[in-house]
């Protein structure tokens, strides 16, 4: 997250003077109009201390200008197949007044981005809790508690009040949340079937803010985190190994840079130098979130879920 103020010195409308600063913020990375105009739409910027919405407002000597940027948010365009979904009773995994259990689809991000009208899981969840409740005058919570990427599929969980947040906040941190994935992986070296291996070192970001996500090994004195992952070879079909995999922490990308780093890269995760995924299954990343496992945040009762396997996993 990057932050940015001005003091104006000339009378001129918002969006024509952030169209002269934010592109000298991020060059040589090109910064088009509409980026610029979603911004201001999407509550980003802040004039005189309060959030201006409005593109054409106009700004006069002594106006402060203030704005708050998630470079990976504002520079991520939507993607053509990202897919139109309804959240349905059959794509909830476990419900009860604290939290909701989802089953979220390949091709949907978990939240809103700032392409504006861009569907989310999150949205979904909110949309499907209101209409239970037609009543409520206003949009049932959702809290968002942990993340799958845009093309990872499966178990995802959401609160539903805030009194658990706090709870549930901490049994991800301290992984008392157990999440289970089945990756379908290309094989660079042969691997025997049935074998277990794990994964730790210390990985962070790599890429620059301006550019996609890309994660890789970083010592902890760069900020680099400490990954550990557990793995277990299920099956192998000619190429391709499907592997089950279990976080032992949960940092951005972890699996697939781990499943990287062991010459087995997931089918589709081209970034991590995995091939083309399969066409039955549009070419999606194949890795999937089949399970997860929690003490409930109120009752602390073992609570699992499992998330129904998609085609070719």
């Amino acid at each position: 997250m990057k932050e940015h103020f001005w003091k104006i010195s000339t009378k001129e409308n918002l969006v024509s003077f952030l169209q002269r600063k934010l592109p000298l913020l991020f060059a040589p990375v090109a910064v088009s109009n509409s980026k610029i105009r979603r911004l201001i739409v999407a509550g980003s910027v802040f004039v005189n201390g309060r959030v201006c919405t409005v593109p054409s407002f106009s700004l006069r000597p002594g106006s402060e200008v203030f704005v708050r940027i998630d470079e990976e948010r504002f520079f991520y365009e939507k993607q053509p197949d990202d897919i139109d979904f309804t959240l349905e009773d059959k794509d909830v995994l476990f419900e009860d007044e604290s939290v909701i259990v989802v089953n979220k689809p390949a091709f949907l991000p978990t939240e809103e981005t700032i392409v504006k009208g861009r569907g989310n899981m999150h949205q979904a969840v909110v949309d499907y809790l209101w209409k239970k409740n037609p009543a409520l005058r206003n949009p049932p919570y959702a809290g968002i508690m942990h993340r799958l990427d845009r093309e990872t599929s499966g178990t995802l969980l959401f609160t539903k009040t805030r009194t658990v947040n706090a709870a549930v906040h901490d049994m991800f941190e301290n992984h008392t949340a157990k999440k289970c994935y089945r990756a379908v992986c290309f094989m660079r070296k042969k691997i025997e079937e049935g074998k277990s291996f794990s994964v730790e070192n210390f990985i962070g970001r790599i890429s620059p803010k301006s550019a996609q996500c890309k994660m890789g090994l970083l010592p902890a004195s760069k900020g680099g985190q400490k990954a550990v992952t557990d793995f277990k070879v299920l099956s192998v079909e000619g190429s391709y190994a499907k592997v089950f995999c279990t976080l032992q922490t949960g940092r951005t990308h972890q699996i697939r840079v781990h499943l990287s780093l062991s010459d087995l890269p997931i089918a589709g995760d081209t970034l991590y130098g995995g091939p083309e995924g399969f066409p039955e299954n549009k070419g999606r990343i194949m890795l999937h979130a089949c399970s997860l496992e929690f003490p409930h945040p109120l009752t602390g009762k073992k609570v699992r879920v499992e998330a129904p396997l998609p085609p070719l996993f």
